[in-house]
């Protein structure tokens, strides 16, 4: 019941575990004032552990018998006798149940508990252990795979202690929290650390953890971090470790993402995400300067699919700066504003394009709903593109022909020129241009020979701009590429 993944960060490689009971601890705290180390966590821990629960799931797993294989010389009076009862019991199924452990947190007096969806994920009894010893049958709610949280369900003779979320986006690197949970099956252990990082991203779109070196191993995941006022600021939910081991580097999902997730879950059982209909890439310097935007920041459109953006007029090479009022610095943060974003509404949304900003409103659609399919696009006619040929920029380009798209892969729907060519010394090379990939757009125009690619880029150079955004498409999948025209 564990997962290991492999991360790479700076040269060392490191396992990202998340398991059933595997925890993680990121905290700040909310004040705005430098905080003075307490000279004790006693007074805090005896208050909040009451909320704090263990987790015991189990459920039944069906195994293949393996069966036995004696060996029996061949030509043995003995050996037809062997074969047919290892025929008989060779592949017979057995079950056994499995159990694990993990952390949780009560919420509300009647009973809700937030947790890792990984502690959970396909129980058949899920049991609750409270700090007094009393243990009570949960009822699964809902889960969320996407951030891995779970809202459980247990029905208490009397109120629950329990406790609240607090604003995670207060949280400073180098604010005190707290961790309590069941670490390894120990069960209401308590671990202390600071922030050491925020707004890190692991492998979701969702993603917002808080990295914090307080102690946490196995049996830790679904627990709640404090920060110093007793307010749950994240669920811990994974660690770095070479070994599966704690060694001070735990993450746990920010309460601006757990929050509304869990009131979601409370309501519907399940989670309804607002939904653009974008794909989008980073603002790099290169993307900025080659479309004229002053500041790095906002996320770049490199496809815009039937749907919700579509339908309000947005396109590709729009760099979306402001959505529903809130500022996009970073490609990162537009997934998770939109997901919050109720189903239905329209907002507005202002991104630049043609060196200058547009406002448009957009009615989101709903996430789970939109196909997770590529999307195809009526074939153009026209005339085939003839195969003339130009080098520039290190890249060598030809037209479009029947049999390049056959080599290459190419679907029919894409048009542009293709890269038969790349000096391996060059800008475009550096960037990721390969041969068989095909240039859509230059600098926002659509080119359909390598002669309006060879225009495009000489009118740009003319205008003194230092490099050229290009919509390329590798196997259809869209992205843009910034040209350094300055080598």
């Amino acid at each position: 019941m564990t997962l290991v993944r492999n991360v790479i960060r700076k040269g060392y490689q490191v396992a990202v575990v998340t398991c059933l009971g595997l925890a993680v601890i990121a905290a700040d705290i909310s004040p705005t004032q430098a905080q003075i180390r307490p000279e004790s966590f006693a007074d805090l821990a005896q208050k909040l552990s009451p909320s704090v629960v263990n987790i015991t799931t189990s459920q039944t797993i069906t195994e293949q018998s393996p069966g036995l294989s004696p060996m029996i010389p061949e030509g043995s009076p003995f050996e037809d006798f062997f074969r047919d009862f290892m025929d008989r019991q060779e592949g017979e199924p057995r079950q056994r149940r499995a159990q694990a452990l993990g952390s949780g947190f009560v919420i509300s007096a009647d009973g809700y508990i937030v947790t890792n969806n990984h502690v959970i994920e396909q129980a058949d009894e899920i049991m609750i252990e409270f700090l007094d010893g009393s243990e009570l049958p949960a009822e699964l709610v809902g889960t969320d795979p996407r951030t891995d949280i779970a809202v459980l369900k247990v029905e208490p003779a009397a109120p629950l202690p329990f406790v609240a979320f607090g604003d995670s986006d207060l949280a400073r690197v180098g604010d005190w929290v707290l961790a309590i949970g069941n670490p390894l099956g120990q069960g209401f252990s308590v671990s202390a650390g600071i922030v050491s990082a925020r707004n890190r991203e692991l492998s979701g779109s969702y993603d917002d953890f808080i990295q914090t070196d307080a102690a946490i191993n196995r049996g830790n995941s679904g627990g709640p971090l404090f920060n110093m006022a007793g307010e749950v600021i994240g669920v811990n939910t994974a660690i770095l470790s070479p070994n599966g081991g704690s060694i001070g580097i735990g993450f746990s999902m920010s309460s601006a993402v757990v929050s509304g997730v869990v009131t979601q879950l409370r309501e519907f059982g399940e989670t309804r995400r607002g939904w653009l209909g974008v794909r989008i890439q980073p603002v790099d310097e290169g993307v900025a300067e080659a479309i004229g935007l002053d500041e790095v920041r906002g996320a770049l459109v490199a496809d815009v699919p039937p749907g919700p953006a579509a339908d309000g007029g947005i396109e590709a090479g729009d760099v979306i700066l402001t959505f529903d009022g809130r500022e996009i610095d970073e490609m990162r943060e537009l997934p998770r504003v939109v997901a919050s974003t109720q189903v239905g509404k329209a907002v507005r949304v202002i991104v630049f394009r043609d060196g200058r900003t547009r406002t448009l409103s957009v009615t989101l659609g709903r996430l789970e709903d939109s196909s997770t399919t590529e999307v195809e696009t009526d074939e153009e006619t026209g005339k085939v593109t003839a195969p003339e040929q130009a080098e520039i920029a290190g890249m060598t380009l030809m037209g479009v022909t029947a049999e390049m798209r056959q080599q290459y892969d190419i679907p029919e729907t894409v048009r542009g020129v293709v890269v038969t060519d790349v000096d391996e010394t060059s800008d475009a090379y550096t960037r990721g241009m390969r041969v068989g990939q095909v240039i859509a757009e230059v600098g926002q125009r659509s080119v359909a020979e390598p002669a309006d690619v060879v225009s495009i880029i000489e009118e740009v150079q003319a205008a003194g701009r230092k490099s050229v955004l290009m919509l390329v498409r590798d196997g259809g999948a869209p992205r843009f590429v910034a040209l350094d025209l300055d080598e």
